[in-house]
């Protein structure tokens, strides 16, 4: 991709999404515009990257599932070389009670915007896809070559689905470049602490569960099971700060703007290859931030997998990416993002 174009993020004001602008607002040249309608977001999150950064975002609030109002985007920004694409629902549970929603947004979204890279020929294009497409399987750690298992939930079905898209679309049209990574469990904020995970439905994932449940949020924090097959009976998990997620979506960008690639079509998992159960989590957050949590063993939750954790040699091979912060790191930066919330309020 050619210095000077616009990079598109789609979800931008999401957790992943905002850490990922900061990181190319921070670390190349590119001018960056953000998609997000606030579904499960705040406008604040812009308020936020421009403190961490000094920089403002143009984001357009507009659902992607409204092929005519996305087309507009691209027609007013007409200088969109590249795309990386977060906007999704991704609540496991609530993907098992509402699946026409999550088949709904997830896959027509994803076609509007690929139909939008042909029309407007962008060149390269980022897949935020899970390690979810992995199903429930023996065989650990996953590698990229690991056979995708039965997906355990719709959500996990939209990402399945979507990688099939994309090598679809990555045969049609040689000249867009795709990479689908495969986040394992993003966790912790920006170590500045002014920005972090901040869904506005009820938290599904274990991190802002135990900081809300710290801060007092949440009085009391459930495990979902603890007679899995794992070396405490609670779930396993590859738990990676989000930072060092962002950083990939860099480096994955920098790879398919080398051209030196034989194929178009690329997938990364990006865990950091060590399998931390939900109590060892537990565990690590009480050690970093002193406080005890007050949790009870539940009930498992449908479609949650046992265990999974990644092989990530592949992407140190090939994208040149190395996870940086460790389990207490995350935590810690996790705990700065919810005092910051309690200071703010």
């Amino acid at each position: 991709m050619e210095p000077g174009k616009t990079i598109l993020v789609t979800g931008g004001a999401g957790y992943i999404g905002s850490h990922t602008i900061i990181e190319l607002l921070e670390t190349t040249s590119f001018h960056v515009i953000s998609i997000d309608n606030f579904s499960n977001s705040s406008p604040k999150t812009f308020e936020r990257i421009e403190k961490i950064t000094g920089k403002k975002v143009q984001n357009y609030a507009v659902d992607m599932c409204d092929m005519n109002a996305l087309a507009a985007v691209f027609e007013q920004e007409n200088n969109i070389g590249g795309i990386i694409h977060f906007a999704a629902y991704k609540s496991v549970p609530e993907s098992v009670l509402q699946p026409a929603k999550y088949y709904h947004n997830n896959l027509n979204s994803l076609l509007n915007v690929l139909e939008c890279c042909k029309i407007y020929k962008v060149t390269d294009f980022i897949f935020s896809s899970s390690c979810s497409v992995y199903g429930n399987i023996s065989e650990l750690p996953v590698k990229e070559s690991t056979p995708l298992g039965k997906a355990e939930s719709p959500y996990a079905y939209t990402k399945q689905v979507g990688e099939e898209i994309l090598k679809d679309y990555a045969k049609a049209f040689p000249q867009l470049n795709i990479v689908a990574l495969r986040y394992f469990n993003p966790v912790g904020a920006h170590p500045t602490g002014l920005i972090g995970e901040s869904p506005l439905n009820k938290p599904n994932n274990l991190v802002p569960i135990i900081t809300n449940t710290a801060i007092g949020k949440i009085p009391q924090m459930a495990v979902y099971g603890n007679d899995y097959p794992t070396r405490d009976g609670t779930c396993i998990r590859d738990y990676i700060h989000v930072t060092d997620i962002a950083a990939a979506h860099i480096k994955a960008l920098e790879y398919i703007g080398s051209k030196k690639q034989s194929s178009n079509f690329f997938i990364f998992n990006l865990g950091t290859g060590q399998g931390v159960s939900v109590l060892e989590a537990i565990h690590a957050f009480e050690k970093v931030s002193g406080q005890k949590l007050n949790y009870i063993l539940g009930e498992k939750r449908p479609g949650d997998v046992g265990a999974i954790y990644s092989d990530n040699s592949f992407s140190e091979k090939e994208l040149g990416w190395k996870p940086k912060f460790s389990l207490d790191e995350m935590m810690q930066t996790a705990w700065k993002w919810e005092l910051e919330q309690k200071r703010e309020n």
